[in-house]
């Protein structure tokens, strides 16, 4: 690490854009070797400032599991009264990221609250600081190990600008471990390629296209939230990416929302219509392909969450239950939908056929003719979706089969959590009726983005079968 890059310095406390606000923070020394970490009061985030330490060691984050399992979550935007609920399946984080498991190095953390008494019920979602000091070589190995990284190129970033934030960087990757409940001081490498690969970057370059979002608004506009659409086959850990994204945001200070494109999946009875008006197509037999979605509920619920942009105005998010109907699925009971507090200032859109493009029908007829009714029927789906996105991330794979595997695995964590669930061979059979609209859209979707998309606002992640971002091959 260059002279210059370790030269960052402790910043006064009157330079914080909030002086009731701190975080702590890496300071270094303006010597080459700095011997310590040294807590200080700084505004790691320019306008934004996660809470302190001492905050949040005395708030315990729960992960509150739910009936529901729909690939979503909602995240409270005070970080201080943090409450999260995953709708995919309800099992633990650790059960359900496979990137997590090799953790037989990292230390384990017992939360004590305020008072001094350990807590009682859900383990909390995040791990107490350790108080020692850490070596400043780790430092210099987690600065070169951010800036080999397969994202930073698309960023447009380099070691200087990494170096200039490296606290930035350091608070992100704390936040995010205390969610994960590892131990940040002894990461395995492939935790160390989930937070500082994948998750921080796509954190920064999210932030980054808010900011350019609002800045586009005059003073004194209302400023609507910016939708960040995130397109990616079932299975690649899209919904975990979201998960994280929304913490963090949570913890920043910007109010933000979830949604998928799973949430408007057809009722189990409105599926039965469609399936009885579609006889011997099995790819509108169950849920999934364009045709399968409630279109006037998703346009309804995108235009409101687009207009959340007061303090007091509230919303219930719908919710699908995957595991009703033997795992066949079915919309959840709007008693079980979350409810969002504006003013939002981002939205987190994720599905799998995100940004896909209707294709000359000899086209899809090639892939599969059941495909022509899909294709016809995809193409209401830009006014009803796409329009609404902004901002796109494209999780990019390299061959459709894998997805067979990704959804074994989510099958096996609901059944394992004691939910009901499909069989390996229905999952092959469930996973069959997508692969076609896989192979005809994804080609187009890789090589020209989304449908509507300005390039300028879109990132493509490649990654690999271990759902870890690559460099494009």
């Amino acid at each position: 690490m260059t002279m210059a890059m370790l030269n960052i310095l402790s910043q006064s406390s009157s330079t914080l854009s909030s002086p009731t606000v701190s975080s702590s923070s890496l300071i270094l020394s303006s010597y080459k070797y700095p011997h310590h970490f040294s807590h200080h009061h700084v505004n790691i985030f320019n306008s934004l400032s996660f809470p302190t330490t001492s905050t949040i060691n005395t708030n315990l984050y729960k992960l509150n599991s739910s009936s529901s399992s729909s690939s979503s979550c909602s995240c409270s935007a005070n970080p201080n009264s943090f409450s999260m609920s995953t709708h995919n399946s309800g099992s633990s984080l650790t059960s359900r990221c496979s990137w997590m498991q090799d953790n037989s190095n990292s230390a384990s953390y017992t939360p004590v609250s305020s008072n001094g008494c350990r807590p009682i019920g859900p383990s909390p979602l995040h791990s107490v600081l350790p108080t020692s000091p850490a070596k400043v070589a780790s430092v210099q190995d987690l600065f070169d190990f951010i800036c080999s990284g397969p994202l930073i190129e698309k960023m447009k970033l380099d070691p200087e600008k990494i170096g200039s934030s490296i606290d930035r960087w350091l608070e992100c990757g704390r936040y995010i471990c205390r969610m994960f409940q590892l131990n940040e001081f002894n990461l395995t490498h492939p935790q160390k390629v989930r937070v500082y690969h994948y998750y921080i970057p796509v954190f920064i370059w999210c932030e980054d296209q808010i900011i350019e979002h609002r800045a586009s608004y005059k003073e004194g506009d209302e400023i609507p939230p910016l939708v960040i659409g995130f397109s990616a086959p079932q299975g690649c850990g899209k919904t975990t990416l979201v998960l994280a994204l929304n913490f963090l945001f949570g913890a920043s200070g910007r109010k933000s929302a979830t949604i998928s494109i799973d949430d408007f999946y057809l009722t189990a009875e409105d599926q039965a219509n469609l399936r009885e008006q579609n006889p011997g197509n099995l790819l509108l037999e169950l849920r999934g392909n364009a045709g399968s979605h409630d279109l006037p509920l998703s346009v309804e619920t995108l235009t409101a969450l687009t207009q959340m942009t007061k303090e007091g105005m509230k919303m219930k998010l719908p919710r699908y239950d995957k595991s009703a109907y033997g795992g066949k699925g079915d919309r959840d009971d709007p008693s079980n939908w979350p409810e969002v507090e504006g003013p939002l200032q981002v939205v987190l859109f994720e599905g799998w056929m995100l940004g896909f493009k209707p294709l000359p029908v000899e086209v899809v007829k090639a892939v599969d003719p059941q495909l022509a009714v899909v294709n016809k029927r995809l193409e209401a789906y830009y006014e009803a979706w796409d329009k609404f996105i902004k901002s796109w991330i494209v999780i990019k794979i390299k061959e459709p089969s894998c997805v067979y595997q990704w959804r074994l695995q989510a099958e096996h964590a609901m059944l394992e959590d004691g939910k009901a669930g499909m069989s390996d061979e229905e999952v092959m059979d469930f996973v069959s009726r997508y692969l076609p609209a896989y192979r005809a859209y994804l080609p187009t979707l890789y090589s020209e983005g989304p449908s509507g998309s300005n390039p300028e606002h879109v990132l493509m992640v490649d990654i690999d079968e271990e759902r870890n971002p690559i460099l494009a091959g």
